[in-house]
C-alpha cells in the first residue's frame, strides 16, 4: 500500500510538472505573440497623436467631458503638458455645485455665444467665467469618474501637492470627498442602500420617455443599476489610494455587498438590468432581465464584484451575443438591443447607439479583468478586431454599427484611452 502511495504520488508530481511546463510554454509564445503585433504600435501611436490634439471628447464634442476624460487622462499626460491637465481638472472643481455634484462637461462660453454648441440648460461660475458648462442628471457617473481622474493625475505624475492645491475655496482633496458625499448622502436609497438614477441602458445617458433624454423630468422613471454603484466602488478605491480617510472603507464595502444581494442573478449568472423605484418605463410583458449589459459588467469585474468563474461565463455570453447579432467584437452595448419605439429618442433605435451599438469604449473594459484574471488569451483574441477596425478606419470612432461601419463623432478620445489602455494591460503581463 505504501510502495502504491509513492508511485502514485510520483505520477501525480510528474503530471503536474508537465501541465506547469505546458503552461508556461503557451504563455511565453503568447507573450511573444503580444510583444510582436505590430498592430499594437499602430493604433498606440494613433493614439497618442489623437490626445496631443485636445481633451475635448471628439470631432462631434466641443465639450471637455469628465466621463470622457476620465478614460484617456493617462495617456494624454504623455503628449500634454502637466499644467494643462491639472487645468481641466481645476474646472471641473470649478464648476463643482454646492450639494457636491460634478458637470458632465464644460464649454468655451465663446462658442456658446456663436451658437455653435449643444442647447444645454448651461451653468455658470464666477471661477471660470470663460466658460459655460453642463449635466446630463439622467446619469450618475460625473463624481465616481471625477474622483478617478484626480486620483489617476496624482498617480501618474506622482504630484500628491496637487491634492492640497486650492481650487475655489477649497482643496482638491476636499472637492473629491465632497463629491463622493453626494452620491452617498443625495443619490443613495436607503432600502437598497445603493445609488440611484434615470433608467438608461447600462453606461448611457439617455432616458426612455424623452425626446432628447438627458434630464430628470416629471416623466423619468428613477432605478437602479450596476454601472453607478461599480463606478462609486472604483471611485471610492481610487480615493483612498490617494487620500487617508478610513471612513470610506466600511461604505465602499457596504455598496459591493448591496450590489450582490439586490442586482446579482445568481440563477441566470448576470447584472439585473435595473431595480426599478417608481414603476418601469416599459410595458409590463417585457424581460427587461433577458438583455445582457457589456459595459457594466465590466465595471462591476474591476470592481470586484464578481468570481473568475462568473466573469468568464459572462464572456462566453457576450461571445454568442456577437456571433448571434453578427458583431464585430463583444461590445455591444445591450443586446438584445431594446425594442423599436421603447425610447422616445429616434436616435435609440435597436443597434442604434447606446441601444445595441458596438461601443469599444465600454466593452473592451471586460477584457480588463479578464487580463487581471489571468484569462489573457482569451482577452487578446477579443481585443484582435478592435485593433483590426481602428487601423482600418485609420482613426477611432465613438461606436459602430454591428457590422462595423463607423458611428457617432470620429476622432473620439475615449475610444483612444481605452484602445491605449488595454495595449499597456497585455504588454505588461507580457514583461514589457
Amino acid at each position: 500500500m505504501i510502495v502504491m502511495n509513492k508511485v502514485r504520488l510520483i505520477s501525480l508530481c510528474a503530471a503536474t510538472a508537465f501541465a506547469l511546463m505546458a503552461c508556461n510554454s503557451a504563455d511565453k509564445a503568447l507573450k511573444k505573440e503580444i510583444l510582436n503585433d505590430s498592430r499594437m504600435d499602430q493604433v498606440y501611436a494613433l493614439g497618442l497623436e489623437t490626445l496631443s490634439s485636445g481633451l475635448n471628447a471628439g470631432s462631434s464634442y466641443v465639450e471637455v467631458w469628465i466621463r470622457d476624460f476620465n478614460t484617456f487622462i493617462k495617456p494624454a499626460m504623455t503628449v500634454n503638458d502637466h499644467s494643462v491637465i491639472r487645468d481641466a481638472l481645476d474646472n471641473f472643481c470649478k464648476f463643482q455645485g454646492v450639494d457636491g455634484n460634478i458637470v458632465d462637461g464644460y464649454t468655451p462660453r465663446k462658442i456658446v455665444d456663436e451658437g455653435d454648441a449643444v442647447g444645454y440648460d448651461f451653468i455658470s461660475s464666477e471661477y471660470a467665467p470663460e466658460y459655460l458648462a453642463h449635466k446630463n442628471s439622467v446619469e450618475t457617473d460625473q463624481e465616481s469618474s471625477f474622483v478617478q481622474a484626480v486620483a489617476a493625475y496624482v498617480r501618474e505624475s506622482g504630484d500628491s501637492s496637487y491634492l492640497s492645491h486650492n481650487v475655489a475655496g477649497m482643496t482638491v482633496a476636499q472637492h473629491m470627498r465632497k463629491a463622493l458625499e453626494y452620491l452617498w448622502e443625495c443619490k443613495r436609497d436607503e432600502n437598497y442602500g445603493l445609488i440611484t438614477g434615470a433608467t438608461t441602458v447600462d453606461w448611457g445617458d439617455v432616458q426612455p420617455e424623452h425626446g432628447w433624454g438627458v434630464v430628470i423630468d416629471d416623466n423619468t422613471h428613477f432605478a437602479i443599476d450596476v454601472y453607478d454603484n461599480a463606478m462609486f466602488i472604483l471611485a471610492i478605491n481610487d480615493y483612498l489610494s490617494v487620500v487617508d480617510d478610513g471612513e470610506w472603507a466600511s461604505r465602499r464595502d457596504e455598496i459591493a455587498a448591496n450590489v450582490r444581494k439586490h442586482l446579482w442573478d445568481e440563477e441566470r449568472c448576470k447584472i439585473i438590468p435595473h431595480i426599478y423605484l417608481n414603476g418601469s418605463p416599459f410595458p409590463e410583458e417585457f424581460d427587461e432581465n433577458a438583455i445582457w449589459y457589456t459595459g457594466g459588467t465590466g465595471i462591476a469585474a474591476l470592481a470586484g464584484l464578481m468570481s473568475d468563474e462568473e466573469l468568464a461565463s459572462n464572456n462566453r455570453q457576450f461571445l454568442a451575443n456577437m456571433r448571434e447579432a453578427g458583431a464585430q467584437s463583444i461590445c455591444l452595448t445591450a443586446y438584445p438591443p431594446y425594442p423599436e419605439g421603447y425610447f422616445d429618442n429616434s436616435g435609440m433605435q435597436p443597434y442604434m447607439y447606446q441601444n445595441g451599438g458596438d461601443w469599444t469604449w465600454y466593452g473592451v473594459r471586460v477584457l480588463w479583468a479578464m487580463i487581471d484574471r489571468g484569462m489573457v488569451r482569451e482577452a487578446y483574441e477579443e481585443f484582435s478586431p478592435m485593433l483590426d477596425r481602428v487601423i482600418a478606419n485609420q482613426g477611432f470612432n465613438e461606436w459602430y454599427s454591428p457590422d462595423g461601419t463607423p458611428r457617432g463623432s470620429g476622432t473620439f478620445r475615449g475610444e483612444a484611452g481605452v484602445m491605449i489602455e488595454t495595449i499597456d494591460r497585455l504588454r505588461e503581463w507580457a514583461g514589457r
